[in-house]
This record gives C-alpha cells, sequence and structure tokens, in this order.
C-alpha cells in the first residue's frame, strides 16, 4: 500500500497485523491494538483508544470532540475494547469533564449511522441497529439490542438484555430482560427469546416474569412494588431487578399501554 494514500501520525500507537486503508487519518494520542482493520476515509481523532480484532467501516469518526457546548478542551477519551464492528458512518465522541470518557465494551457490533455520544457507556455483546442516537451519560448494559432509528435522552439507562422496538423514543430508564417500545417509552413483556438463547433456565425466565407482573401490571406503585419484589428477592435475577429499580434516577418506563387511534 502507497503510504501517502493515507494518514498515520508518527507519535500513533498502532498494534501487529493492523490494516489501513487508503484516505483513513489517525492523529497523535491514538492507540490501536491487534488485527484491526480501518476502512477507507475513517478518522480516529486524539484519545482514541481501540483493543484489538476491531473493524471500522468507511466514513466512521472515532474520538471526535464532543458536541456539549460545556466541553472546554479538557484531555478526555473515547475507549473502545476487543471485538467490536463498528459500521460505516458512525460516530462515537470521547468524554467530557463529567466523566472524562465514552466507553464501548467488547463484542459488539455497531450498525451505520450510529451515533454515541460523550460519556456514554455501552456494555459486552450489544447490537446498536442503524441509526441509533444516543445523548450524553447513557449507560447501557449487557446483551442489549436497541432497535434501529431509536432516539435515547440523555442520562438514560438500559439494562441488561433488553430489546428495544426500532424507532423508539426513550426518556425514562428501562430495566433488564424485557422487551420495550412505543411512545412514552413501555414496557411490552419480557425478552424470552433473547433470555433463552443466552441460555436462561425456563424457571428462571418465568420467574423473570413473575416479577415483572409485579411491576407492570397490577397497577401499583414503583415504591410499594419494590417492597413487594424484596420479599421474591431469591435468585440474581430478581437483586439485579430491584437494584436497577432502586437506582432508576430518570424513572422507569411505563407499564403497558395499549396504542393510541
Amino acid at each position: 500500500m502507497n503510504e501517502h494514500l493515507y494518514f498515520v501520525h508518527p507519535n500513533a500507537k498502532i498494534g501487529q497485523n493492523v490494516k489501513i486503508e487508503p484516505f483513513a487519518v489517525i492523529y497523535d494520542d491514538v492507540v490501536i491494538g491487534d488485527n484491526c482493520w480501518i476502512g477507507p476515509h475513517v478518522t480516529v481523532f486524539p484519545g482514541a483508544r481501540i483493543g484489538n480484532n476491531c473493524n471500522i467501516f468507511p466514513g466512521a469518526s472515532i474520538a471526535a470532540i464532543p458536541q456539549d457546548l460545556k466541553f472546554n478542551g479538557e484531555y478526555t477519551t473515547a475507549e473502545i475494547g476487543n471485538n467490536n464492528t463498528i459500521r460505516e458512518f458512525v460516530t462515537i465522541n470521547r468524554g467530557t469533564n463529567a466523566n472524562k470518557k465514552t466507553v464501548v465494551g467488547n463484542n459488539n457490533l455497531i450498525m451505520a449511522y450510529t451515533h454515541i455520544a460523550h460519556d456514554c457507556t455501552i456494555g459486552n455483546n450489544c447490537i446498536l441497529a442503524n441509526s441509533t442516537t444516543l445523548a450524553g451519560h447513557i449507560s447501557i448494559d449487557d446483551y442489549a439490542i436497541i432497535g434501529g432509528q431509536s432516539a435515547i435522552h440523555q442520562f438514560t439507562r438500559i439494562g441488561k438484555h433488553v430489546i428495544l422496538m426500532g424507532g423508539s423514543l426513550v426518556d425514562k430508564d428501562i430495566p433488564p430482560y424485557v422487551k420495550a417500545g412505543k411512545f412514552p417509552v413501555s414496557y411490552c413483556g419480557i425478552n424470552s427469546v433473547g433470555l433463552h438463547r443466552r441460555g436462561f433456565s425456563q424457571e428462571t425466565i418465568n420467574k423473570i416474569q413473575e416479577l415483572y407482573r409485579i411491576v407492570f401490571q397490577q397497577g401499583l406503585t414503583y415504591t410499594n412494588a419494590l417492597k413487594e419484589l424484596k420479599d421474591k428477592a431469591d435468585c440474581a435475577e430478581a437483586r439485579e431487578i430491584i437494584s436497577f429499580m432502586e437506582s432508576a434516577e430518570r424513572g422507569l418506563m411505563k407499564g403497558f399501554t395499549s396504542v393510541r387511534r
């Protein structure tokens, strides 16, 4: 490959067996691990930390400064783990003074045109479908699947093993193991198919379903629902749900609502 077809800053740290395609630009203060592929027209800005075995497709932008008017040039990073696929025209901004970094874990598929804003944290084994838009300070836990063209409000949290309907507008926290969608974003049952695929027993799935009937289908306030859940906290999944509800700063999504006509 003709070295003049792309630019790599001499201070960038590039691992072994990394292929950089034409017209890519890699700035100073960048670390890229082994066995990565950096596609054509990818731009990797200062503060990027990219792990091993990552494939970054054409037009993606990694670690650009935040789209936040409070940002004042402070030193921050965008940290991406191992085995990630980042498709065309994805944008992942680095952090601000709030968290100092934006984090993407391992084994994630981030589809085309997705935007991950400053100070977000994405767990492991997640899928963010095409044109997912994350505002700042969002947390998405492991094995979550976010449907295409979903827009998620800042400071929102999405729990483990959630599947979110495409086109959703999310302004409340979504607890683990559920299906969610509509607007306002609402409970649509538990993610039983996903849980089966990931090895959860039918007994555990039934238990999770029982717990969410208390939360979303019995007309209880969340305070009273939490009291009932604590009486049934005899498994790790129950404790996970309780912990999530207790820390839901934006409040939980609504229970099931019928479509308005």
